[in-house]
């Protein structure tokens, strides 16, 4: 048979002129001349050049995005956003301190035991917080499913009996008892971080379908009903509120339609109006005292009554200057949850109306910058996790004073950074994180 020898680089190869219609293994298959070439290591029909010069380029694209989304990784944390959040912190673990050294030294004998407490998860948050707000943001759609998976999980482990706690100490179901190293928690904490994460995930990738039902209203509605149905047994009534709105507000910012806003906002005040006429009874002696904080109803008055009376007797305490720091005198075992739920109170008696609306301006400006975060994100993604995060802090803290100056009534929520909670407290920070991690991917002005 005729052979030809064809050389490549130093190496030459004698190969037939006359090759097989299918070539064995490890030939090379010669086409006539004037055909396009095609190579391959194994036998069989390989890729044109054509072919090869678009996969070529594709691989340059592939390379061109990560290398851009690295190096827009690699940005500076946004700094305002990081004081507020560490200036908030160090104030609540003052506030803490003040507010709970009573307290603690009746229950273990240390005045400073819920401050250590809080200080070591806090030291915890704010690592998380560094580490996170360093990781791209991206990454975080990889979880999220399963984060809202697992929120769900535990939403229904706490209902069960011997596993929640809470029911006879607090009159609802809403902790899951420490295992271990595992301190007791509120799953609701981790609701909040799964829908925020799963949510901006989900519209982020839908934008024009977001204005449909089905894509816009039916799956996020159906998730919120559920989280909300495993809430409302515990019953954890704030945060249910509070999820609901994080996820009405993302749905907003997502792009869904103008009616479905306004049917939304239309069977919220329903569901106010309904709770407030006294249609729905749960908790019934809560609207009471809401109507009239000075009612002299005995029951009313040692009962459901009497949180919200020795809080507003510590705010009007304060006055414009306040009592001076480490002076109140509510938090000497008269005003229930000193601490936790109603620590606004006590700030406000030993701080003033001054020092509370310091406070109250810094939280405004932590909220104005993470939206100004989201404005000047990189993507949609990074957006509505800004979005989620902010929202959360911005309608915590207004249910929160909001329940203790008995503008609304008593629904037992805790004040960002100031509360004590120390899983909360991380996690709020590792939140936080988040809001840096997008910061840091915002184009240059």
């Amino acid at each position: 048979m005729d052979s030809k020898t064809v050389g490549f680089g130093s190496v030459l190869v004698t190969l037939p002129l006359r090759a097989k219609p299918l070539a064995p293994q490890g030939e090379i298959l010669l086409a006539p001349e004037g055909a396009e070439h095609r190579l391959t290591a194994k036998g069989g029909i390989g890729m044109t050049r054509e072919e090869r010069e678009l996969r070529r380029q594709q691989r340059e694209r592939q390379r061109e995005v990560e290398k851009a989304a690295r190096e827009a990784a690699r940005g500076p944390l946004d700094v305002p956003f990081l004081l507020l959040t560490l200036l908030l912190t160090g104030i609540g673990l003052i506030m803490l301190f003040s507010a709970s050294f009573p307290s603690a030294y009746y229950e273990s004998g240390n005045p400073a035991y819920y401050l250590i407490r809080q200080a070591i998860f806090a030291a915890l948050g704010i690592t998380a917080m560094l580490v996170i707000g360093r990781i791209n943001y991206e990454r975080f759609r990889a979880v999220s499913l399963l984060l809202l998976g697992i929120s769900v999980v535990l939403l229904v482990l706490v209902l069960i009996p011997g596993v929640g706690v809470g029911r006879v100490t607090h009159g609802a179901q809403r902790w899951i008892r420490s295992f271990g190293p595992i301190p007791q928690f509120q799953p609701s904490e981790v609701a909040k971080v799964g829908v925020i994460l799963f949510f901006a995930d989900s519209i982020s990738k839908k934008k024009d379908k977001m204005r449909t039902f089905r894509y816009g209203i039916l799956p996020y509605g159906a998730i919120l009903g559920i989280i909300g149905f495993l809430m409302y047994k515990e019953p954890h009534l704030s945060g249910l509120v509070l999820i609901l709105g994080i996820g009405a507000i993302m749905m907003f910012v997502g792009g869904i339609r103008p009616i479905w806003v306004g049917a939304g906002l239309g069977a919220g005040a329903l569901g106010v109006w309904a709770y407030l006429a006294g249609k729905i009874s749960y908790n019934s002696s809560r609207i009471a005292i809401w109507r009239d904080p000075l009612n002299t109803d005995p029951e009313l008055m040692r009962g459901a009554g009497y949180q919200i009376r020795q809080s507003l007797l510590a705010i009007g305490s304060g006055g414009l200057l306040g009592v001076g720091l480490g002076r109140s005198r509510q938090k000497f075992l008269y005003l229930p949850e000193e601490h936790n739920d109603f620590i606004f109170a006590i700030i406000c008696e030993e701080l003033g109306l001054i020092g509370a609306t310091l406070i109250m301006a810094i939280f405004a400006l932590l909220i104005m910058r993470g939206y100004w975060i989201a404005i000047h994100a990189r993507d949609r993604f990074g957006a509505l996790l800004a979005v989620g995060v902010t929202t959360q802090v911005a309608l915590q803290v207004f249910l929160n004073i909001a329940v203790v100056t008995n503008l609304v009534p008593n629904t037992g929520i805790s004040l960002p950074f100031f509360s004590y909670g120390g899983t909360a407290l991380a996690i709020q920070l590792a939140e936080m994180g988040v809001v840096l991690s997008v910061s840091r991917q915002m184009p240059p002005p």
